[in-house]
């Protein structure tokens, strides 16, 4: 939950985040909504950019981290949480449908559609990958255990190999040179990140060179989808039951890991490593833009999802309780989750004589080299593993539910025709498939480096855009008078005073500092040793841009096709809400937005049934109430 999100579950399935209990939200839908993987993976540790070894452990520690992080998490993440939440329940819209308030920042939902393309496609390989791990945990022995399989490399030491090696002493029978590499430098190669290396990825020497396709990491890659598909195969309605399990079965592992590794000697060693600041690092801005990107991830702002899910709740549903228990749950599972990753790590730091600095890592060496070389260390290693991972697939499940649900549900709003509402599921098939079909290159030995290219830039920066331009043009475009009505005749009271500050000055000047400084400090992409080419580096680039560019270019083309004589009266034309702009049921349209007369075809208005998940299933409210959706504007 605090890696960088998706970027969470690929750092090690960080992200790009966080459970909530069933019973605290609203809805099923709304749980779905929030990227649930972020969570494990990178506990509260800037996730950011990979680095080499030495650097990932030693540049921010956690505490350094937490700081910023709530700060973020007060200021820009639960504000933005609770207006996403509340635009999106308002109209009862997916992320384009919900721009009829401005259409010409109708490119914003585009965008989001981007973003949400991009983390779809490779957070499923993540997930994949997880999948490989837990079927492979499922032997006597882990194979990344030992030195002893055919592909590890001479200079490969395995702890296990060494487990009498504490406190510099070492048996006769000892090579010198694992303990020199165990005790004095630690320059090691632990048979688990030769597993990963050498035999999952097989992992080639350069971003270009492709080599062959991984079979089994395409194998599970297909299973991933399939179960994808299955349970969307009904959309909200069959999702919306699984996403019970998928956000609480996670807190039981959790407890099961805290518990196990609270009581190993060592344990203490780590927590304590995770909760010792360093505050040198509060003043580096990449301490805070990484902070600022984790909440994006955790909370899941500016993808779409929250939006798209909070559409499907009651008008009246209390959304504001909503973000902020989620907000809050999401971040106190960050924190628990980082005891139960450094209680194992210092374990293993203690088992090998070495500082935990030595053992820590973030993105995927934490999830698939240093957790899982640790758990080889613990009784009954593969129920551990097969816990761990079982955990990982779940978290990645949850968010992969929303990315996919979110694509789908604004093509089929957005096309609103009788055919698509009722072949829906053959648009889930269809984006399916096509998520499948363009993540083959990821499964490839160059597939890791591609990865955590569009992890680094085609869902970084861009987020923090669209969110910036999300608030002004609600709050300065719209009007924030209009939206604090809206919400008032949808809730019964306005939105408290610190997020009307936060809203309308606060979050947009924080977003826009962080981008200033990120692009500032800007440092090129690398990959453990192995530096990006500038060619590829370029098509990162167009990665982030490729979303961003959504916004300025459907203005232009909403400008050109508006009524007009000279263009500043296209501007206004463009900028006013669109006269089907309110709440989608008759009941709901009062006030303003009541019709003085009944909607004809003729007035632009007409009658129409809402999507099938949102007018034929009873909507659950936060009090346990149920009413079928029947018609909308």
């Amino acid at each position: 939950m605090v890696g960088k999100g998706a970027k969470a579950m690929l750092q090690s399935l960080s992200s790009k985040s966080g459970v909530v209990p069933t019973t605290l939200v609203s809805s099923p839908q709304l749980m779905a909504s929030i990227p649930q993987p972020r969570m494990v993976l990178c506990p509260v540790r800037p996730p950011r950019r990979t680095r080499t070894s030495n650097e990932a452990t030693g540049a921010t520690r956690s505490s350094a981290f937490m700081f910023p992080y709530f700060i973020m998490l007060i200021f820009c993440g639960i504000p933005l949480f609770f207006m996403e939440l509340s635009f999106g329940q308002f109209a009862s819209q997916g992320c384009l449908g919900v721009w009829r308030i401005s259409p010409m920042f109708k490119g914003v939902g585009y965008g989001m559609m981007v973003v949400s393309t991009y983390i779809g496609i490779y957070y499923n390989v993540v997930i994949c990958i997880a999948f490989y791990y837990f079927f492979s945990s499922m032997t006597p022995v882990l194979p990344w255990a030992y030195c002893s399989n055919p592909w590890n490399s001479p200079d490969c030491a395995g702890v296990l190999d060494a487990s009498n090696i504490t406190n510099g002493s070492r048996p006769p029978a000892l090579p010198g040179n694992l303990s020199h590499a165990l005790n004095h430098t630690l320059q090691r190669t632990s048979p688990s990140e030769e597993y990963w290396r050498l035999y999952v990825l097989k992992l080639s020497d350069d971003i270009g060179n492709f080599g062959e396709v991984r079979l089994p990491l395409l194998g599970c890659l297909g299973v991933s989808w399939v179960v994808v598909f299955l349970c969307l195969i009904r959309g909200v309605k069959s999702s919306g039951k699984v996403v019970y399990f998928t956000a609480t079965f996670p807190y039981v592992v959790l407890t099961i890991l805290f518990i196990r590794g609270v009581t190993l000697e060592g344990a203490f060693m780590g927590i304590m490593y995770y909760l010792t600041p360093q505050w040198d690092k509060i003043l580096e801005a990449k301490v805070w833009g990484d902070a600022a990107s984790q909440i994006f991830y955790s909370l899941g702002c500016a993808w779409g999802g929250l939006i798209t899910m909070a559409s499907y709740n009651k008008f009246h549903n209390n959304c504001y309780r909503d973000s902020v228990i989620i907000s809050i749950t999401n971040c106190a599972t960050s924190v628990y989750a980082g005891f139960v990753i450094f209680s194992i790590l210092g374990f293993m730091a203690n088992h090998l004589g070495v500082d935990v600095s030595r053992v820590a890592d973030h993105g995927p060496g934490l999830a698939f080299v240093a957790y899982p070389e640790a758990l080889t260390l613990l009784p009954i290693s593969p129920l551990w593993s097969l816990l761990f991972f079982f955990m990982l697939i779940l978290l990645g499940l949850g968010t992969q539910f929303c990315l996919l649900e979110t694509l789908v549900t604004a093509i089929v709003d957005e096309v609103g025709n009788e055919w698509i509402l009722q072949k829906k599921t053959y648009v889930t098939l269809g984006v399916a498939v096509a998520g499948f079909l363009l993540g083959i290159p990821l499964t490839s030995q160059a597939g890791i480096y591609w990865l955590l290219l569009m992890d680094n830039y085609a869902a970084s920066f861009s987020l923090v855009v669209i969110s910036c331009i999300m608030c002004v043009s609600i709050m300065y475009i719209y009007g924030h008078h209009n939206y604090f009505q809206d919400i008032q005749m949808m809730l019964g009271f306005p939105p408290p005073l610190f997020f009307q500050i936060c809203w309308r000055f606060v979050s947009p000047a924080i977003i826009f500092f962080i981008l200033i400084f990120t692009v500032i400090q800007y440092q090129p992409i690398t990959y453990n040793h192995y530096q990006y080419p500038g060619w590829a580096v370029a098509i990162g680039f167009l990665m982030a841009l490729s979303s961003v560019i959504c916004i300025p270019l459907y203005a232009l083309y909403q400008l050109c096709r508006t009524d007009g004589d000279t263009l500043l009266q296209r501007l206004k034309n463009a900028t006013k809400p669109s006269r089907d702009w309110g709440p989608a049921l008759l009941e709901h349209r009062t006030g303003r937005y009541a019709l003085t007369i009944p909607p004809s075809p003729e007035d632009g208005l007409e009658v129409q049934p809402l999507h099938p998940d949102k007018a034929q299933i009873p909507t659950v409210g936060s009090n346990g109430s149920s009413r079928l959706q029947d018609s909308r504007i």
